[in-house]
């Protein structure tokens, strides 16, 4: 009796409240097909939703070709040689350093003492052997393998990278031109060539650019009378105290060596070009290439009328291209005795695989190109740069080119596009910055003096005078004598004209 009362209460409720049976069921199965049709637009547009969220930095490509058990290393030595591409390669290790919150070995000011030999004390912060744990050291130096040793464990790997003497002579020309008075002195690198004894005096500072650059950087005496037995010497050197030496003409090879090695994810070998140089000038007078040389290379007044410097002759002939490996004679039998042990290295980790890994880590730097950069990812002057904290020093006769980034990034994909196109010298603030963060209450000058990587020209951005610049302690100076001065918690020479 009583469920019969129930039910005909429910019937009245539907049919005299709510209105007829079949306009309620009709309104059920309405609801019921609108949930499934946005279930159903859930589950196929699922794919499509989810990589929005996401960095492409985060995706499972980022990672590359498993590297098995093996554990990353993060107590690396790298010896950044000049004009070698090394820039590109401390990018890497800076951001690797950064993202995983290690502790670099940093120059009072931007290189560790050179053109001296290293000296531990060069270090900031450094105090004495096993007082504190260095993880990655990476700025130029003359490499003192003795001294390397008190700052950084006994397991640190060692490695660096080498490139053709003819080749590294070009740059070299075109990038100390203005400082090497061996270079200064001559109107084009073939004249250099043809006999550099008429111009180069190994007494003169600087003019270790000019002449057998790798071995110098190696800590070997460049002006030595060569010989076979010496040159043997000297790599026999080099290989006991380096595990990896890459080749600069084989970049990606050597990427995918250098990832191996350190068992890094394949990010963190993918880079793009820094201080890389325009290579051919375009454009005409004014607006031009010759106009805009005007502000990057310099001018000087004659007559009333701007006379921009110009950009040096390069060009050489194959006998000239051969004197200048005569001439670097140490150069060219340390990167044939490399290029020869890198390919042997690569025989060992099989064509095949090298190849397929080449061609993923291209892929890789090709779509973090088209997530990062602006004009499909070609680099560009620096005056086209709107960030100035990205801008790449400029040194030289030549234009040193960067990178802009894409606008509208997230902030976790920027931070990491950031990270790839940093120049050295602004991602060596930074890191500084980190690790020794100004003093409470201090307000932070901006840096002024920027030292070219490589250099020692000096630039001013602004032409505003500063006052209270104090020297951080008396007597501080430079390899040359320099006095260096407290800026950003670092230490920058006082500004000086080449000589």
């Amino acid at each position: 009796m009583f469920f019969r009362r129930r039910a005909r209460m429910l019937r009245w409720l539907l049919c005299g409240r709510l209105g007829p049976v079949w306009m309620w069921k009709a309104l059920l199965l309405f609801l019921a097909i609108a949930f499934a049709g946005q279930l159903l637009g859930v589950i196929f547009n699922k794919s499509s939703v989810q990589p929005a969220a996401r960095s492409i930095f985060s995706s499972p490509d980022a990672q590359g070709p498993s590297l098995g058990s093996c554990q990353p290393h993060t107590h690396i030595m790298f010896l950044k040689t000049h004009k070698t591409a090394s820039s590109t390669v401390l990018n890497m290790l800076y951001r690797f350093g950064d993202e995983h919150h290690l502790r670099f070995a940093l120059p009072l000011g931007y290189q560790l003492g050179y053109p001296l030999p290293f000296n531990a004390h060069r270090v900031k912060g450094y105090r004495g052997p096993g007082a504190i744990e260095f993880h990655i050291m990476g700025n130029h130096m003359r490499f003192n393998k003795a001294e390397v040793e008190k700052v950084m464990p006994s397991d640190t790997f060692y490695f660096s990278i080498v490139r053709d003497p003819v080749a590294l002579a070009e740059s070299s020309f075109a990038y100390y031109k203005e400082v090497a008075p061996a270079f200064r002195k001559a109107r084009g690198l073939g004249e250099f060539s043809d006999d550099p004894n008429k111009f180069y005096d190994p007494r003169l500072r600087n003019n270790h650019y000019a002449r057998n650059l790798l071995w110098f950087d190696f800590g070997l005496d460049h002006n030595a009378n060569f010989s076979t037995a010496l040159a043997r010497l000297g790599v026999n050197m080099i290989r006991r105290t380096f595990k990896l030496i890459l080749v600069s003409e084989y970049f990606d090879e050597s990427m995918i060596l250098l990832r191996h090695a350190l068992c890094w994810p394949l990010d963190a070998v993918v880079s793009f070009s820094l201080n890389a140089r325009q290579q051919k000038p375009a454009g005409g007078a004014g607006g031009g290439w010759m106009g805009k040389a005007v502000a990057a290379a310099g001018v000087s007044i004659r007559g009333g009328h701007l006379q921009p410097k110009m950009p040096p002759n390069l060009s050489l002939t194959e006998a000239q291209r051969e004197k200048l490996r005569q001439w670097n004679a140490f150069d060219w039998f340390l990167y044939r005795a490399f290029n020869q042990t890198f390919w042997e290295e690569i025989d060992r980790f099989g064509r095949t695989q090298m190849e397929k890994e080449v061609n993923l880590l291209r892929m890789r730097r090709k779509d973090l190109a088209r997530a990062c950069l602006r004009d499909g990812g070609k680099p560009v002057e620096a005056h086209r740069i709107r960030d100035k904290n990205i801008r790449p020093f400029q040194s030289g006769l030549v234009k040193i080119l960067g990178y802009e980034l894409q606008p509208g990034l997230d902030n976790a994909t920027r931070t990491a596009c950031m990270r790839m196109i940093r120049p050295e010298i602004q991602y060596k603030d930074v890191l500084d910055s980190k690790q020794f963060p100004p003093a409470h209450g201090v307000q932070q000058q901006s840096q002024r003096l920027l030292v070219a990587v490589g250099g020692t020209f000096l630039k001013q951005d602004s032409p505003r005078k500063e006052t209270g610049g104090r020297t951080l302690e008396d007597g501080a100076k430079d390899w040359d004598g320099s006095p260096l001065l407290r800026n950003n918690q670092t230490l920058v020479r006082q500004q000086r004209l080449p000589v």
